[in-house]
């Protein structure tokens, strides 16, 4: 009996974290390195006069969210001005028409919450803000409505430029997306190719609405980790099949100086839509496809495409010129590219959603050792499916 109640009690222990020790070390670096800031620089701004209001105590919470959890959507620039303010403004106004400290109390976190849901921007420290602005004592009341914005707004911002400054200095992005971006590249109403098989996002949404409570993760972050658990699952179902054993090795090339005319003639030699570009030591700078051939013969508009191209193509044989002559000028230089041992599963939404069609697989060295193709990721997934078939 006394076993089954400790493992009652158990249940309640909360589970390991996955976050890492360097993870712990930037959170609490960052916590110190925002709130000696804000202090700081509030007190240069106010001198000696405002005593203890150069740091709040709620901006310790507050630097919890903006360091700790910087993703979270409580975390986000809106939602610690927007909050703090709302609950401040409400806090102030409680604490001159409600003469009981407890109620007023009480009234302005309610009210404060409410605030907060209808400006969307949920901010947890915002509730002791507004206790603050009610229970603050004298030194609070004698301030007033210009509470809400010294120190209130005041170390709101200083801490916010401070952890958009260390986050984004210490590869956390922030501020965070919360919203994905659904704009199809062809204009059309149509959701991405991996949203159409599978989860979608409109089970999502569903499922959502039912569970009906504020979550602590963006939207766009609780759908990410759901796409990448189903291809985590799709991978140890189907093996690490690598990009090395899909690739095309025998691959055509060409570098930043070939001219135009050479580059074209590969293209049509070798039925290619797609060559790499490689600096001496084979590493890819670029690539370049028929489109940039294409677009960067639309210059002269008034000849047919034919006679456009062969433009484009001839040299002009001159030592300056603002023509384009080599494929370093009109190649693209963000390149996707994939390493020899990455798993095919990996590219599926490079060349579906981003519409990468042809990528460049690299060694250790970064060196240019193959070439995968829609057609082999095809190929490869139907092979998969035939094999779990039989």
């Amino acid at each position: 009996m006394a076993q089954s109640k400790w493992q009652w009690l158990l249940r309640f222990y909360p589970a390991p974290g996955s976050v890492d020790r360097y993870e712990r070390m930037r959170a609490c670096s960052g916590a110190l390195f925002g709130l000696v800031i804000t202090g700081l620089t509030t007190y240069l701004i106010l001198g000696k006069d405002v005593h203890a209001m150069w740091l709040i105590a709620p901006m310790g919470a507050s630097s919890v969210l903006l360091f700790a959890v910087p993703a979270s959507p409580l975390a986000q620039p809106w939602s610690i001005m927007g909050g703090n303010i709302i609950a401040a403004i409400v806090g102030v106004t409680c604490a001159k028409l409600i003469g009981e400290p407890i109620l007023a109390a009480g009234l302005a976190a309610a009210v404060a919450i409410g605030g907060m849901f209808a400006f969307r921007c949920i901010h947890p420290p915002s509730g002791a803000v507004a206790l603050t602005a009610v229970l603050g004592g004298p030194a609070v009341h004698a301030m007033g409505y210009s509470f809400v914005l010294v120190p209130v707004a005041l170390n709101s911002l200083l801490l916010l430029l401070t952890a958009l400054f260390f986050n984004n200095a210490t590869g956390r992005r922030y501020p965070h997306v919360t919203q994905p971006d659904r704009t199809s590249k062809h204009n059309t109403t149509d959701v991405a190719p991996t949203e159409r098989i599978g989860i979608k996002p409109s089970d999502l949404d569903t499922v959502l609405t039912r569970y009906n409570q504020v979550l602590d993760i963006s939207r766009a972050d609780l759908e990410s980790i759901m796409l990448q658990t189903e291809m985590q699952a799709y991978r140890r179902r189907m093996g690490e099949v690598k990009c090395s054993s899909i690739m095309s090795k025998d691959v055509i090339s060409v570098e930043f100086g070939t001219e135009l005319a050479e580059a074209w003639e590969k293209f049509q030699s070798h039925d290619l839509t797609a060559l790499p570009v490689i600096d001496r030591g084979r590493r890819v700078i670029g690539i370049v496809t028929k489109a940039d051939f294409l677009h960067h013969a639309e210059m002269e508009l008034h000849e047919g495409l034919g006679q456009r191209l062969t433009n484009l193509l001839r040299p002009s044989q001159l030592t300056h010129t603002e023509k384009h002559e080599v494929v370093g000028q009109i190649m693209t230089k963000e390149v996707f590219t994939a390493d020899a041992n990455q798993s095919i599963v990996d590219l599926v939404p490079l060349m579906s959603d981003s519409e990468v069609h042809q990528m460049p697989v690299i060694d250790e060295q970064k060196r240019l050792v193959g070439m995968i193709s829609q057609t082999d990721m095809i190929a490869a997934l139907f092979e998969h499916g035939l094999a779990e078939g039989t």
